[in-house]
């Protein structure tokens, strides 16, 4: 897939030399999806939670259809958190070593990136007034913390990518798909990472109140997408992802937590962490990640 989204054609089978092309991407995003899933790996062992090493989800690369590649990663716990001290350490470092995994991988990107010969050996017409007038629009969602590290690491004399041609930028693009996944996994419903820290953090009356405006939220984004997409009203913000996505919340990850049988309140650091994940949350949200052809 890193072949596909870096150069936009793939053969199949590919030979050795064209897949080669497509390790940037996926080692990068292996890097990601690994840091965040031994983040929490490695916190279950400090507390003496027996829990599995991860389990990468693939999805083959099919002619003709463009994903990510990948489903995520996922550990199992195989014993049960007994305290909120321990429930807080394992759902927020999956999160904040995820972010901190992206983070690294956008960096590293933004200040390498390549020149308009780069874009122009993909699409020879680029800079021309032709170019995409007959090709389905697709577009990347931006979020706060993209925004702040293109201005911030980038020079306004260069060329920096639109949202639109990020996917042709291996860095970029597994980065952004990095920010994605945390920020869906910290939206504080269920036993979603979020879910994990907003419980341990509050108790779970306040956790089942912002479970339940979570979901509203989301669903009024993903109603407002699934207008955009199916009549046409321009809307310009939504996703209707985040319908599907909603629906899974409410009746495979449920929207309350399990209840935690041990629990205290969490010192001082534990909170300042906590918060910090919220910040991760907000800077790395998308309302709407895919606009035009997705």
């Amino acid at each position: 897939m890193g072949v596909l989204w870096t150069t936009g054609n793939a053969v199949f089978p590919m030979p050795w030399e064209t897949l080669m092309l497509g390790l940037p991407y996926s080692i990068s995003l292996m890097f990601i999806l690994t840091t965040h899933e031994f983040g929490h790996y490695f916190a279950a062992r400090l507390h003496k939670v027996d829990a599995t090493l991860p389990f990468y989800i693939p999805v083959p690369p099919f002619p003709g259809l463009f994903h990510f590649g990948t489903m995520g990663a996922v550990i199992k716990t195989r014993s049960p958190i007994l305290n909120n001290k321990a429930m807080f350490d394992v759902g927020v470092t999956g999160p904040i070593a995820g972010f901190v995994a992206s983070l690294i991988v956008l960096i590293y990107g933004y200040t390498h990136l390549p020149g308009t010969e780069y874009i122009l050996a993909i699409h020879p017409d680029y800079f021309s007034p032709e170019y995409g007038a007959e090709q389905i629009p697709l577009a990347f969602g931006d979020n706060l913390l993209m925004s702040f590290l293109k201005w911030a690491l980038t020079d306004p004399s260069q060329f920096v990518p639109p949202m639109s041609e990020i996917y042709h930028y291996p860095y970029l693009m597994a980065g952004w798909f990095g920010l994605l996944i945390t920020a869906m996994n910290m939206i504080p419903v269920g036993q979603l990472d979020g879910g994990h820290v907003i419980v341990s953090m509050f108790g779970p009356i306040v956790h089942e109140n912002l479970a339940k405006s979570a979901l509203y939220i989301i669903s009024f984004l993903g109603l407002l997408g699934a207008i955009d997409l199916y009549l046409d009203f321009s809307v310009g913000i939504g996703w209707a992802g985040w319908l599907l996505w909603t629906v899974i919340l409410v009746f495979v990850i449920k929207v309350k937590h399990p209840p935690i049988m041990y629990f205290s309140r969490l010192d001082k650091t534990r909170m300042a962490l906590g918060y910090f994940s919220l910040f991760i949350l907000i800077v790395s949200f998308m309302h709407t990640p895919f606009s035009g052809g997705l």
